[in-house]
C-alpha cells in the first residue's frame, strides 16, 4: 500500500518488470500486480517476511527466476509505532527495528548477489524524521536515522561494483497507515501542513516519481545522498 504501491506501479509504467513484496494478505499486492499488467507491464507478487532471512532468500531466489538478474531494489517495507520515551517498551523497540532497519539488512544482503555485472540502484525509503525527528515518536525517528547511515555506509562499500545507495525521505504523507490513525492521522497532517513551505501535503506519486529518478541513469553519479521530499520542511 502507500509508497510501495505507487512506487511499483510508476516503475512498471517506465517499463520495470516489478516484483511486489507483501508479508501476508495477498490482496493488496494482487491489486498492484494487476494495475500493472493491464497498463502493458511485467509484474509478479511473492509473500517474504522480510525479518525472516530463510523467506527473504527464496523471495530473491524466485524473483530471478521469473525476471533475471536485477537492476533495481526499493526497501520500502516498515512500520510505525508514536510512543513517548517512558512508554517504550523492548516490543516496541524491537518491532520498528527488526522490520524498519533489520528487514532492509536482510533484503539488501540477499540482493546484492543478483545485481547485474553493470551495476545497479538501491533506493531506502526513510523518512523526514531522520533530520527532523519527531517528539512523539523517538524510536521510529532513530529507526530512520539508521537507514540513511546504512545507506551512507553501503554506498561506499559497493561503489566499485557500481552499484548505487540512495535514501529517499518523505515527509507525513495521507497514505493509509496515517489515515488508519483516525483523529490523531488527521491532527498530524493539518500540524505538517502548516509547517510545510510549499503549503500542501505530499503525495504517494511525489515519492515514486523521486524513486524513478534515482533507479534511472538519469542519476548515475548520484550515491550516498539522502533526498527530502518534504515540501521544503526539514
Amino acid at each position: 500500500m502507500g509508497f510501495g504501491a505507487a512506487i511499483a506501479r510508476r516503475m512498471g509504467l517506465e517499463g520495470a518488470a516489478v516484483i511486489v513484496n507483501y508479508p501476508g494478505d495477498k490482496s493488496e499486492a494482487a491489486k498492484v500486480v494487476s494495475d500493472i499488467v493491464a497498463s502493458g507491464g511485467r509484474a509478479i507478487s511473492l509473500r517474504a517476511d522480510i525479518t525472516k532471512r530463510d523467506e527473504v532468500q527464496i523471495m530473491l531466489s524466485e524473483s530471478v527466476k521469473a525476471f533475471g538478474p536485477l537492476d533495481v531494489l526499493v526497501n520500502n517495507a516498515g512500520a510505525y509505532e508514536f510512543l513517548p520515551l517512558e512508554a517504550i517498551t523492548e516490543e516496541h523497540f524491537h518491532n520498528l527495528f527488526d522490520l524498519n532497519v533489520l528487514g532492509t539488512i536482510l533484503v539488501t544482503q540477499a540482493a546484492i548477489p543478483y545485481f547485474k555485472r553493470t551495476g545497479g540502484s538501491v533506493v531506502n525509503i526513510s523518512s523526514v524524521v531522520s533530520v527532523c525527528p519527531s517528539e512523539l515518536g523517538p524510536v521510529y525517528s532513530a529507526t530512520k536515522g539508521a537507514i540513511d547511515a546504512l545507506t551512507k555506509s553501503l554506498a561506499k562499500a559497493h561503489a566499485s561494483r557500481q552499484i548505487r545507495f540512495n535514501t529517499l525521505n518523505p515527509g507525513l504523507t495521507p497514505t493509509e497507515g496515517v489515515r488508519s490513525l483516525g483523529e490523531m492521522g488527521r491532527v498530524m497532517l493539518n500540524d505538517i501542513l502548516r509547517q510545510t513551505p510549499l503549503g500542501r501535503n505530499g503525495s504517494v506519486e511525489d515519492v515514486a516519481a523521486a524513486a524513478v529518478f534515482f533507479a534511472s541513469d538519469e542519476s548515475s553519479f548520484i550515491t550516498g545522498e539522502s533526498l527530502l521530499v518534504s515540501g521544503g520542511r526539514r
